[in-house]
Order: structure tokens, then sequence, then C-alpha cells
């Protein structure tokens, strides 16, 4: 049976899911937003280097609470709202996360519009050891 995960210290979800669902070792990533856990209500960061630090923390934070971190991602799905205008600069800063020998698989996909006005979000898939 699948664990569902939903994490207190994590952000609050603005749409009813768990953070994370985990099965045989696998733990499947709901896409996070730009949004803080500490200040739910607070503004989004302007841009799209901010908007993505904050997406990849909050993921970090998600992966932390089950004992993982971002080198346990084996797939990222990111999702950016303004693609042309964004991509170049949304890849400078994600690719800050990972050793560029160990990145996740990936794929990448404009959207029209993301929950709560956001630039980016990114989901993912982590294989526990």
């Amino acid at each position: 049976m699948p664990d569902f995960h939903l994490f207190a210290s994590g952000p609050r979800p603005v749409a009813p899911f768990s953070h994370a669902v985990e099965s045989d070792g696998w733990v499947i990533l709901t896409g996070q937003m730009p949004t803080d856990p500490a200040a739910p209500d607070a503004p989004l960061p302007e841009g799209i280097e901010a908007q993505t630090i904050r997406v990849m923390r909050n993921l970090e934070l998600i992966l932390g609470e089950m004992g993982l971190d971002l080198s346990h991602l084996v797939q990222c799905r990111c999702y950016l709202t303004q693609f042309e205008r964004d991509y170049g600069a949304f890849n400078a800063t994600y690719q800050t996360f990972f050793p560029a020998d160990r990145r996740p698989a990936r794929t990448t996909v404009g959207v029209t519009a993301l929950a709560v006005g956001a630039l980016v979000e990114i989901d993912g898939i982590a294989r526990r050891p």
C-alpha cells in the first residue's frame, strides 16, 4: 500500500493533495509552487530566478521530511507560464541545484497558467536507496 505524506512544515497545499506519496521505495512529489511555507500568504517572489529557487527549496523541504534530498530525484517535470521569456533564466537557476553529472531526467513544458499566479511549478519522482 502506498504511504501518503502531508507535512505540517511543508508549503500549505493550494489544492487537495498530499505533499508526496511513497510506494516500494518510489516517492512521487506533488508539484511545488514558489510559496513560502513560513509565510503562506506572503506575495510570491519576483521573477523566474527567485521563484525557481523557492520551488527548489520547497522540494528540498519535502524530501528532507522523508530523509531524502535532491540527489534522490530521478525525474522532474517543470512547468513555465512564460516559456520563451523564462526558459534560459530558469535553466541557469535550476542547474545550480545539481552536480553536472547527477541531474535528474527532466521535461519542461510551457503552460497557460499555474495556481497562485506562479511562473514555475516543479514536480518529481525520487527513489529511496
